[in-house]
């Protein structure tokens, strides 16, 4: 949040004390204690003087205030007794009132209070005050989902405090701006006066235009501050700006890619050097004079060795390695100096060296894509059908870990081989086993034959399958056939082979699944040059060639990506974000099965389809 609220406390003395000397209540209420908002209340109310009573009421409000009971303050800072005030005891009440909807995070009581304001009203504060009451109102526009007059309010406080830290005021203007929608934008740059407002929303509106990619950006960003050169901006830039102004200046020129090329996981790291070479070859900001890129084939050797080989050849950046196990021997080290994009992930418990990135087709991202899509669509119960195994393991408690946050419960979880009997399995998870036991114990129990027709267990939602198409495809049928085929299913990725085939798909259909933008949106030039030219480009295959072409962005922008939390990048494997340990999640697209074929499910949060290199700004 845009305030400290470490100083909520003090300032709620501050106001009780500002109250206390602004005038005298009559005896009763100046010693008068409230335990409860309902006893205040009734206390004031049989008070005659009306400005008496208001006065006790901010004064015990801020009581509250000072206690953290920011929920009692509210029941009297919205209380009809303080509905009309003298100018003085509004603006108490306001600075009041805004400290509550921030600590409580109260976004109606925000919207209702946005609509008495303007950006400049915190001026009215004595300077003391000014500084707290501007970002209390920033805050409070900002819950109202009013971001542009938030960034207005922090805007006029730059110019007005001479004392505040410009780099962190500019962060947080620019914050807001960059997640004001392109409409709210232009509606504020027609009615913006000033200097500094129509500088800010000039540099907004022109480094977000569509299509703008990061290297585009920093040229923008360098021509604004050649345009605006008096504007506090231009002299200070947000952070964010600064680290996308300088990338070009700090990319890797020499860059290993280090991938198995023999033995078991060949054909998966020839498909991750196609797609990075590919990408490299097609992106027109690549400097081709500078930019070495070295193919190492990792098989064979331990991967300390080929890092500390690269690392002595002066190479900026490894890209690699695949292997589990080779990017498991780097964390022994506590820094990387060479820094690393690995291509697949530590355990969650593993030590990750500084200069270690990590990124891949993680299992674990697409189970907890199901579990947020699952919440989205108001499902909170479920039974999950997940392969035995490690991997399986994983899948399991990534799901479960984010049902949880989301408010989800699996109600059952049936574990299979591949060479189980599917049949007794999708019984088992389906409850059709429990009910046909019940039936047999009746049977022995009355000594009777007695008529049986198993029933569905009621209180399931879903069903998450996590199956390869071949188990997938029978395992649907079996669902309608033990009377669960009205249970929506939804699977990752695995379930679909990547190549539309309506014939084989038939039993899937339904089925809503997640995917890489590179398996389910339409082609652009590194589609069709990688149809056209190179094979292994659809399918797993498909996904890991789009994973190299990501890898290739990827290099590109790695700081970025790490300092600033809210960076990401379209790419092919998905929508990009980093934590702050290095590790590269991704956000995939929806698909359902309809007449053996995926169709494309638009979700609110989706963006558009463009796999070029952007930010979101």
């Amino acid at each position: 949040m845009i305030m400290n609220r470490l100083n909520q406390r003090a300032f709620a003395t501050l106001f009780t004390v500002a109250l206390l000397s602004t005038g005298c209540a009559s005896v009763d209420l100046q010693s008068h204690v409230a335990a409860t908002p309902e006893q205040a209340l009734d206390m004031a109310g049989q008070e005659d003087n009306r400005e008496t009573a208001q006065r006790y009421l901010l004064r015990v409000a801020g009581q509250f205030q000072d206690r953290g009971d920011h929920a009692a303050a509210r029941k009297l800072l919205q209380s009809e007794m303080l509905a009309q005030l003298s100018p003085a005891l509004e603006e108490q009440r306001r600075l009041m009132a805004m400290a509550s909807i921030d600590a409580l995070q109260d976004s109606s009581w925000a919207k209702t209070l946005a609509g008495t304001l303007s950006p400049d009203s915190f001026i009215s504060y004595p300077p003391e005050l000014m500084a707290r009451a501007a970002t209390l109102q920033a805050d409070t526009f900002s819950l109202a989902d009013d971001r542009p007059r938030a960034a207005m309010t922090l805007i006029l406080l730059a110019q007005t405090d001479s004392s505040a830290n410009p780099q962190a005021l500019h962060d947080q203007i620019w914050q807001l701006l960059k997640s004001t929608s392109e409409k709210e934008l232009s509606d504020a740059s027609t009615v913006a006066i000033g200097f500094e407002t129509q500088g800010w929303l000039e540099l907004a509106s022109t480094i977000r235009r569509p299509g703008t990619g990061l290297d585009e950006q920093g040229r923008i960003i360098r021509q604004w501050q050649n345009n605006w050169p008096g504007h506090p901006a231009a002299q200070v830039l947000p952070s964010e700006l600064q680290l996308i102004a300088s990338l070009a200046e700090s990319r890797p020129e020499k860059i290993a890619l280090a991938l198995p090329l023999d033995g078991a996981l060949a054909s998966a790291g020839k498909a991750i050097r196609d797609g990075f070479i590919a990408a490299y070859y097609l992106d027109q900001s690549a400097d081709r004079e500078v930019t070495d890129i070295r193919i190492v084939n990792s098989s064979g050797r331990p991967f300390t060795e080929i890092y500390q080989e690269l690392s002595a050849q002066g190479v900026d950046l490894i890209v690699g390695p695949l292997e589990k196990d080779a990017l498991a021997s780097l964390s022994s080290m506590n820094t990387l100096p060479t820094p690393t994009l690995g291509l697949n992930y530590l355990p969650e418990d593993s030590k990750v060296p500084n200069g270690l990135y990590q990124f891949g087709l993680s299992a674990e991202d697409e189970a907890r894509q199901i579990a947020e899509q699952l919440s989205n669509d108001d499902i909170r119960d479920v039974l999950a059908l997940i392969p035995q195994g490690e991997w399986g393991d994983r899948v399991e408690a990534a799901l479960l870990q984010k049902m949880e946050e989301t408010g989800g419960t699996a109600l059952d979880i049936e574990r299979f081989f591949a060479e189980d009997n599917l049949r007794a399995v999708t019984a088992d998870l389906l409850g059709i086993t429990v009910s046909r036991d019940r039936a047999i114990q009746v049977e022995r129990t009355i000594g009777l034959d007695v008529e049986f027709e198993p029933r569905l267990r009621q209180d399931a939602e879903a069903i998450v399958m996590v199956a390869n198409p071949t188990i997938a495809r029978q395992f649907k049928p079996l669902f309608a056939f033990y009377f669960g085929g009205e249970l929506p299913v939804y699977s990752p990725s695995m379930v679909y082979e990547g190549t539309p085939d309506a014939s084989r798909d038939r039993d899937l259909e339904n089925v809503i699944f997640t995917d890489t933008p590179w398996t389910l949106s339409p082609s652009d030039e590194l589609k069709t040059q990688a149809d056209k030219h190179l094979s292994g480009t659809r399918g797993q295959l498909g996904r890991l060639f789009a994973m190299g072409a990501d890898a290739w962005q990827l290099s590109k922008r790695l700081p970025l990506l790490k300092q600033v939390e809210s960076a990401s990048l379209q790419g092919y494997t998905g929508e990009l974000t980093m934590t702050s340990a290095g590790s590269v999640h991704r956000k995939q697209l929806w698909a359902q099965f309809s007449n053996g074929t995926p169709a494309l499910i638009e979700t609110p949060t989706d963006k558009p389809e463009d796999s070029s290199e952007t930010t979101s700004p």
